[in-house]
C-alpha cells in the first residue's frame, strides 16, 4: 500500500499557493454593455491556495499551513483571516506589486455561474528564495496550487517545492486551478511538472484538456497511468476516483441550491486532504470532498465560515 496516498499520517498539511482579495460581484441576467448593471457587491479574501488551507482546517485538519504572497497594503488583513480560519500563514510581504486581485463575476440566477477577471499581482510572484526546506519540518503532505505554474518564478518555486518533498518522502498534490490558463501554459509542460505529484485534482474540464478525451472517465482513468492518484471534479456529477488507469468509483455529489460557485472545488481539495491526512480512503474523502463543495456553492465567496462564528 502507497502510506503516501491511502492512508493517514501524523503531520501537518502544508499549501502553497495564492493569496488574493476577491471582488464578487452578484448579478442577475446578462451584464447590461455600456451602461449600469445592479449587483450586491462584497470583498472577501481567496485565492485559490488559501481556500484549500481554510477548508481544510475546517473539515477538522489540525495543523494547516499556508505559504503565500501578498502586498504590504492588504498583509495584515489577509493574515488575520487566515489565523481566524484556523490556517497557520507564512505570508511573504512584496515590496513592489500589490496583492493580487479577482473580480468574480456571479449570476445570481438558478447555475450561479461564475466568470473571472484576474490580476495575479504579488500572488504569483513567489519565488525560489521565498522557500525554505524547513518549510517541510512536520509537514505530512504537500498541496501546491495549480495557479503557480502559470509565471516563471511561481513554477520555479514549485518545482523547488516538489524536489524537496520528493526527497523527504511527503507525497505532493495539485490542483490545476484553472482551464484558461492551463490552455496558456501548454498541456504537455504541465504533464511534465506532474510526472512527479502523488495526487492530482482536476476539475472535469481540467481532465479533459490534459488528456483531449471527451468523457471526465475516460480523461480521470488516462490520468492514473501518469499520477499515481487521480480525483475528478465534476460539481453537481460528483467525483471520479481512478488509480492504475481505471475510474475505482463515482462519488455522488451532494444536493445544494447554489448561491455562488466560486471556491467549490478549493472546498473539495481541502476537505478531501483533511481526510486523506485523517486515514480515510480516498472514496471516503472524496465524499467528504463533495459535502464541502455543496456546503461552499451555498455562501458568497470562496472560504468557510471562521470556526464559532454561527454563520
Amino acid at each position: 500500500m502507497d502510506q503516501g496516498v491511502t492512508a493517514g499520517r501524523n503531520g501537518a498539511l502544508l499549501v502553497v499557493g495564492d493569496v488574493v482579495t476577491d471582488v464578487v460581484a452578484r448579478h442577475r441576467g446578462p451584464l447590461a454593455a455600456g451602461t449600469d448593471t445592479a449587483a450586491v457587491i462584497r470583498t472577501l479574501p481567496g485565492g485559490a491556495g488559501a481556500n484549500v488551507a481554510c477548508w481544510a482546517a475546517h473539515a477538522g485538519c489540525p495543523d494547516v499551513r499556508l505559504l503565500g504572497r501578498v502586498g504590504a497594503e492588504a498583509a495584515a488583513w489577509h493574515e488575520r483571516e487566515l489565523v481566524a480560519a484556523g490556517v497557520r500563514p507564512r505570508l511573504v510581504v512584496d515590496a513592489e506589486a500589490a496583492t493580487g486581485t479577482v473580480i468574480c463575476l456571479v449570476d445570481s440566477g438558478a447555475a450561479a455561474e461564475r466568470t473571472f477577471l484576474t490580476d495575479s499581482g504579488a500572488s504569483l510572484r513567489l519565488a525560489p528564495a521565498d522557500w525554505s526546506d524547513a518549510l517541510l519540518d512536520g509537514v505530512a503532505r504537500l498541496h501546491l496550487s495549480g495557479y503557480l505554474l502559470f509565471t516563471e518564478p511561481s513554477r520555479a518555486l514549485a518545482e523547488t517545492a516538489l524536489a524537496a518533498a520528493r526527497a523527504r518522502g511527503v507525497p505532493v498534490s495539485l490542483d490545476p486551478a484553472s482551464a484558461g490558463f492551463l490552455a496558456e501554459l501548454g498541456v504537455e509542460r504541465f504533464l511534465a511538472f506532474a510526472e512527479g505529484l502523488d495526487l492530482l485534482l482536476p476539475s472535469r474540464d481540467e481532465a479533459c484538456l490534459l488528456t483531449g478525451l471527451p468523457d471526465p472517465a475516460d480523461a480521470a482513468a488516462k490520468l492514473s497511468r501518469l499520477v499515481p492518484l487521480v480525483v475528478a471534479k465534476a460539481g453537481a456529477d460528483g467525483a471520479l476516483v481512478a488509480r492504475a488507469g481505471t475510474v475505482l468509483s463515482r462519488v455522488p455529489a451532494v444536493p445544494a441550491v447554489p448561491r455562488d460557485t466560486t471556491g467549490a472545488g478549493d472546498a473539495f481539495t481541502g476537505a478531501f486532504l483533511a481526510a486523506l491526512l485523517a486515514g480515510a480512503t480516498p472514496e471516503e474523502a472524496a465524499a467528504r470532498g463533495c459535502g464541502a463543495g455543496a456546503e461552499a456553492v451555498r455562501r458568497v465567496g470562496g472560504r468557510p465560515p471562521h470556526p464559532g462564528s454561527g454563520d
